[in-house]
């Protein structure tokens, strides 16, 4: 079965550019993300990959931790990092796991049979301190994944984590946000000190309250 929203992520030890992961004690008490690449030296991951290491500095702000996956060799991905590098202006310092035996691939889900039977499709997985799966995502393999919207994903995740909120379409860090049906309109206040606007009675607006 596909996992979904809520299910722990499986756990699992690997080999990866940076030594032996065990994926859990690896994660800590932060957040994580794992997405996975159909094979080296293909073009659209090497510029994700980049894109992704020259963000590293944002999703350390955020406690977030990130791995990369593919199906290649451990001396394909070292070889691999140093084209990243050279063409994308970037460091990639986070692992990239070797899974050449499919391993971590099956037991995420990875392989579909109708877009490979042996390679990984491009998943993208977000995963809680609670080690549940908060997040997941698919992408064809001619389009590009896109890592501020991972960041913008994140910011909200965490927000509405702690407190009883919800973002609205488009929504960026610093902007207003939706107070969930759940509060009574009479609590507002003190749940929300900073003020709310009220557009609909199901549809309450109130400014981002970690700020």
């Amino acid at each position: 079965m596909a996992l979904q929203l809520g299910d722990i992520a499986p756990d699992f030890t690997a080999q990866t550019t940076q030594g032996t992961i065990e994926f859990h004690r690896w994660l800590g008490n932060g957040w994580g993300i794992l997405f996975s690449h159909p094979a080296d030296y293909t073009p659209v991951c090497t510029t994700e990959l980049g894109a992704c290491a020259r963000l590293m500095g944002e999703f350390e702000k955020r406690r977030v931790k990130v791995a990369a996956l593919s199906v290649d060799p451990l001396e394909s991905h070292h070889g691999w990092i140093g084209d990243i590098n050279e063409t994308q202006n970037a460091d990639v310092n986070f692992p990239i796991i070797a899974d050449a035996n499919r391993n971590v691939a099956n037991l995420y889900g990875m392989i579909h049979p109708n877009a490979s039977e042996t390679a990984t499709v491009r998943s993208v997985f977000v995963i809680g301190p609670d080690k549940k799966i908060k997040l997941t995502l698919t992408y064809p393999a001619s389009t590009g994944r896109n890592f501020d919207e991972l960041l913008r994903v994140i910011d909200s995740l965490q927000l509405t984590a702690d407190y009883q909120v919800a973002t609205p379409a488009n929504w960026k860090h610093g902007q207003e946000c939706i107070v969930v049906p759940a509060v009574a309109t009479a609590d507002i206040p003190a749940k929300f000190p900073k003020g709310y606007r009220e557009v609909k009675p199901y549809l309450r607006y109130t400014p981002q309250p970690n700020l």
